[in-house]
């Protein structure tokens, strides 16, 4: 049977690329972002069947929802969606900014799983498994100065997906986290630094390969693809030039003489 998941984030970055993932190893997608342009480019492009809804209104939720009832059985929910607002220390944050994160990565992954559990548990219930699968981020397990609100949201989903983990123990429902470091995409930087093309391009600069969303959507596809009784709890990746969310290394990397 042809698997069918839901892929959030998809009209960029790491959701776009796990959507390209999936539909070349046979699975059906329905890609959900906001910008239903995109949405529609990348079905042309890869014969997905995209869905377009802000993952931060409840009524958009409901619509999904109601959308994947309507259109055939859910085995995995794969959720990208989320982002990062400024760099500013505690005392200057924007309050604006922190409601946004919270609301963009903690909210919006408890409102899409509580609307497709039940449509998750629905393709189970004669035998076989589903998945439920959050990208996180590095930022969640190590604070950095100026990252506060986004160490903050994005620790908060982890804990979100610990406590979901725990609650599903006794159902064949996989739950797994992906923590990307450093990964280059073409606008989460660039968003997180307001618009500012030169200083986005600044975080990257020397840097030796850093991720990119190709990298993380494989590992989510190995996770997927894996054996129905292989859960990949957590899964931390970076750069080989990112030692640690501080120890970046810029220039080539060469062996040691």
């Amino acid at each position: 049977m042809t698997r069918r998941a839901v892929v959030t984030g998809a009209s960029s970055g790491i959701g776009q690329a796990v959507v390209h993932s999936l539909r070349s190893c046979g699975w059906d997608v329905v890609g959900v972002a906001r910008r239903a342009d995109r949405l529609a480019d990348l079905d042309s492009a890869v014969g997905s069947r995209s869905f377009a809804a802000d993952l931060t209104a409840q009524a958009d939720v409901d619509a999904l929802a109601a959308h994947i009832s309507d259109t055939g059985p859910l085995h995995a929910l794969v959720h990208v969606a989320g982002g990062a607002r400024g760099t500013d220390r505690v005392e200057d944050g924007d309050p604006a900014d922190w409601r946004w994160m919270f609301e963009a990565n903690v909210l919006s992954a408890q409102a899409v799983t509580a609307a497709l559990l039940p449509h998750l548990r629905a393709a189970i219930a004669d035998g076989g498994h589903a998945d439920t699968l959050y990208v996180t981020s590095t930022a969640a397990q190590t604070a950095y100065p100026g990252g506060a609100g986004y160490n903050a949201a994005k620790a908060g989903e982890s804990m979100l997906v610990r406590a979901l983990r725990l609650e599903l123990n006794g159902e064949p429902i996989r739950v797994t986290e992906i923590a990307p470091g450093m990964v280059f995409t073409e606008e989460f930087t660039l968003h997180r630094l307001g618009g500012d093309q030169a200083a986005a391009e600044k975080v990257y600069e020397g840097v030796a390969d850093p991720l990119t969303a190709a990298d993380v959507a494989d590992v989510i596809a190995y996770a997927l693809n894996a054996p129905g009784h292989v859960n990949l709890d957590l899964v931390t990746m970076r750069p080989v030039a990112q030692s640690a969310q501080h120890l970046l290394a810029r220039g080539a990397l060469r062996p040691r003489r």
